[in-house]
């Protein structure tokens, strides 16, 4: 071997598709600053492209139908797809892309990135459990899956519609806790 040829490198970075049946994208904002409303986006889509030899290497998008909407009320959930929120209809997905992955401790990562929603585009910052080890399902599949949490102010995505109530104060808050749970499965 030649002093000047390059060294062998291994190639550790694997893809992984989101399971759409098996991943959620969870949400709760204050109602009448009083309680939390939950609610559910399903239909996830997306690829993480994992570093086995070093996570912070990793990338990983996402992208999810805004019409899935669903928080138990048939009403809401149309006011919710409406011009008034996320406008469903011209802005048909909430996306993903991570921008930087940094290591927090044993399967803990803060990921970086730009979601966009509404139309607008911002820099989050999720906080990761996982991913977790591979394991086979019953059909021969590798799949791993995380958990990620973050927190958003909605009105800085443009989602400003809310409504005065008598007794002071406002019906929807501003801060919204966002929790994903996905499930991935490694690329043929």
């Amino acid at each position: 071997m030649s002093a000047l040829a390059a060294p062998e490198t291994t190639a550790t970075t694997t893809t992984w598709n989101i399971d759409p049946v098996h991943s959620v994208a969870e949400f709760k904002v204050k109602h009448m600053m009083i309680s939390n409303v939950k609610g559910k986006f399903s239909g996830l889509s997306g690829s993480l492209n994992l570093d086995e030899s070093d996570v912070t290497k990793s990338r990983v998008e996402a992208s999810i139908p805004a019409a899935t909407i669903s928080t138990g009320d048939e009403q809401r959930d149309g006011h919710l797809k409406s011009a008034d929120f996320f406008d469903a209809e011209k802005f048909p997905a909430l996306t993903f892309t991570s921008t930087k992955v940094e290591s927090k401790g044993a399967g803990e990562l803060a990921v970086t990135g730009n979601l966009t929603l509404h139309g607008v585009t911002k820099t989050v910052t999720f906080a990761v459990e996982g991913p977790s080890a591979p394991n086979k399902d019953p059909w021969g599949n590798l799949r791993v899956g995380l958990s990620a949490t973050t927190k958003i102010n909605r009105k800085d995505f443009g989602l400003t519609w809310n409504s005065a109530l008598e007794t002071g104060g406002v019906l929807v808050g501003d801060d919204v806790a966002i929790t994903l749970d996905v499930e991935f499965i490694k690329a043929a």
